[in-house]
């Protein structure tokens, strides 16, 4: 759900440093699960381009042992679409949806971003999140470095995780949508954030005093991971 655009002057918050880190260190994503969202869409494999056919294995290729499976170990590589040279996703290039995890009492957050163009972009360091009218102060983020630099292709996804409020807090809100905006490092500009309604499962949400928000992540699982344990 689009809304009318608001000014954003100082969401910027270091984006180049930490990109540049995240290309400098990525590495593949571990696989995972998770109750309560839905599963990612498989990563595309890369066509092969050249005319030269495969060479064939080595007579001495080492041989699956007996009982491991694709699932039992999921691939450490990242998707095809994952180096990162993609541009910058903007709010035109993906869809956000909104979720709550299995048994959760509504303190965290789920995040979803889903390619929705023909194209591949890269959802830098973390999305912008605000809550209400405060629109320049956006959500701090979580120590919570992903694996690999989040790019995504058509109808791929990417996540993020938000803390909240801890059992027991103060909370204000009762906010039936948030902005968010997106990181662009080759762009020195003001942020442009959008309003988001929440989906029918969440509603609203209350906000207590130190909320946080995750990095972009291919894997849902590393999500989870760092959200539930922030304080």
């Amino acid at each position: 759900m689009r809304a009318a655009r608001k000014s954003w002057k100082t969401y910027a918050l270091g984006a180049a440093a930490v990109a540049a880190l995240l290309s400098s260190t990525a590495c593949g994503p571990d696989g995972g699960t998770d109750d309560g969202a839905v599963s990612p869409a498989p990563s595309r494999t890369a066509s092969a381009t050249g005319t030269t056919a495969p060479a064939a294995p080595s007579p001495s290729t080492e041989a699956p042992r007996p009982g491991a499976t694709d699932s039992a170990r999921p691939s450490a590589r990242p998707s095809a679409t994952g180096s990162g040279k993609a541009p910058a996703c903007g709010d035109q290039d993906v869809s956000i949806g909104t979720s709550y995890w299995a048994h959760d009492s509504g303190q965290h957050l789920l995040i979803t971003a889903t390619n929705i163009t023909d194209k591949p972009c890269t959802l830098y360091n973390y999305p912008f999140i605000t809550f209400g009218q405060d629109t320049d102060s956006p959500l701090t983020p979580m120590e919570s470095p992903a694996k690999a630099v989040a790019t995504i292709g058509p109808k791929e996804k990417a996540y993020a995780g938000v803390k909240l409020f801890l059992g027991g807090e103060k909370t204000s809100g009762g906010y039936t949508s948030f902005g968010i905006a997106y990181a662009d490092p080759s762009s020195s500009g003001d942020g442009s954030p959008i309003d988001v309604e929440f989906s029918d499962e969440v509603q609203f949400v209350n906000v207590g005093q130190n909320p946080s928000v995750t990095f972009w992540n291919l894997d849902r699982s590393e999500v989870e991971k760092f959200v539930f344990k922030a304080r």
